[in-house]
């Protein structure tokens, strides 16, 4: 009897320890696949955001003319998204959330930082950019290419949290010789002015590279901030359209150029997966591809309503796709409504960055990326001067300025918002007009906005 006794107790013991072990590792990560802090080391970050790119301006969301085959094999072997948004229909706003993860109006920058008119304004050095955040868990940081958040060398990304800069400042510049639209140079190092020739994409592409291998020992973010395919409209072969002195000259923009301009990008954005490869470091790194709001003139919304500018869909639905070999799940593909300040908490649960979530508008999309959860249910916003459009699950709301000429639209039954059903739900329409109301109070009470 006491024989059994011990037996039992022994096997009584195995199995507290074994339940327990397995308790732990579930806690450590080794089964729980979200939890990457269980690597020796975090993950580096490399966030590629294209200009003026349309929802339909890639093969992997449907366009036939143009072929984008690395950005089809990072869709392909990772998550695709197809109700991903913009923050602002325009460049400096849509930046501005992205740097900070919280709507735009809040920092000021409601409208383009422009090279005529805002030379004196930008981001507020108060504000903690996702760069800043990552410093804080001893990640490298590089911004290669736009920033369109300040032109003041004060207000350059180096005092903003990157390490290395090389890039414009301006909305837009000329693809051969870098002067931006008032005929001003605008090529820097860190935060002066140096020169370098080469046609824009593949500099940006270049620096890319060069920070790569220099600093793949260490965790890093690499923020490649593309020109393409903004006009000047402009093919690798193609002579300066500002010329300094004369100002800007005719684009002969054309289909065929923003293919190429596009399919350039593409190239680099290979040459960059290819480079991480070489390093060892593809399935330690989680890269992201995005646009900074929809297409203009000859770009593609891929047949939604509205261009650059615009608040129907057209204007802030764009392609975002997430890459990460051995943590993403191949070919998924995901509905959820998210938005460009959403990079910021995701950016920081990413780091294992201990900071301040109070006041950020965005939410960390890691245990969706990872494990397919569901986010929450959450009103979003875009504001274009005092036109407001509000989305909520599959409705959208939209009021021109005063909060004037309400329209209602069910996204699903009608993507390109033809069907105004406001008088169909009058009670919806009203109660979604209260929270645009309230919402445009919150974000914009105290705010002196700097743009417009």
């Amino acid at each position: 009897m006491c024989q059994d006794f011990f037996r039992f107790y022994g096997i009584l013991l195995i199995v507290r320890i074994t339940f327990k072990l397995i308790a732990t590792l579930f806690v450590s990560g080794v089964f729980v696949h979200s939890d990457v802090f269980a690597e020796s080391r975090p993950p580096n970050i490399v966030l590629i955001v294209a200009d003026d790119l349309g929802y339909g301006d890639l093969s992997c969301y449907g366009n036939e003319f143009i072929q984008t085959p690395n950005l089809d094999r990072m869709a392909r072997e990772g998550l695709r998204f197809t109700d991903f948004h913009s923050n602002g229909a325009v460049c400096s706003p849509t930046r501005a959330a992205l740097m900070t993860g919280r709507y735009q109006q809040r920092t000021g920058i409601s409208g383009v930082v422009t090279a005529k008119g805002h030379r004196h304004t930008g981001l507020g050095l108060e504000e903690m950019t996702f760069a800043e955040v990552l410093k804080t868990v001893n990640y490298k940081t590089a911004l290669i290419g736009k920033w369109h958040l300040g032109y003041k060398p004060e207000l350059n990304p180096v005092a903003q949290g990157f390490d290395v800069y090389r890039g414009f400042v301006s909305g837009n510049v000329d693809y051969q010789i870098h002067i931006d639209q008032t005929g001003q140079e605008d090529w820097w190092k860190q935060d002066e002015l140096v020169p370098e020739e080469g046609y824009l994409t593949d500099l940006i592409t270049q620096h890319g590279l060069n920070f790569i291998k220099e600093n793949s020992k260490d965790p890093f973010l690499l923020y490649l901030a593309h020109a393409a395919p903004h006009y000047p409209y402009q093919a690798r072969a193609d002579p300066p359209r500002y010329i300094p002195g004369v100002g800007r000259q005719e684009d002969p923009s054309s289909p065929e150029v923003l293919k190429e301009m596009i399919e350039i990008m593409d190239e680099g954005i290979g040459d960059i997966l290819d480079q991480l490869e070489r390093a060892g470091v593809l399935q330690d790194t989680l890269v992201i591809f995005t646009s900074d709001n929809g297409p203009a003139s000859h770009g593609s919304s891929g047949g939604l309503r509205g261009k650059k500018g615009s608040i129907w869909e057209g204007g802030h639905r764009v392609p975002a796709i997430f890459y990460w070999p051995g943590h993403i799940r191949p070919a998924a593909v995901s509905n959820e409504l998210t938005m460009t300040a959403d990079l910021w908490p995701t950016f920081a649960a990413l780091g294992g960055a201990s900071v301040d979530h109070s006041d950020i508008d965005g939410v960390n999309l890691l245990p969706h990326l990872l494990e397919g959860v569901a986010l929450q249910d959450r009103y979003m916003f875009w504001g274009i001067k005092k036109h407001i459009a509000v989305r909520k699950e599959n409705y959208k709301f939209i009021v021109q300025q005063n909060f004037q000429k309400p329209k209602l639209y069910d996204l699903d039954l009608d993507i390109e918002e033809t069907r105004n059903i406001s008088a169909k739900h009058p009670e919806l329409a009203e109660s979604l007009l209260a929270v645009a109301k309230e919402w445009y109070r919150d974000v914009t009470d105290g705010i002196e906005q700097k743009t417009q």
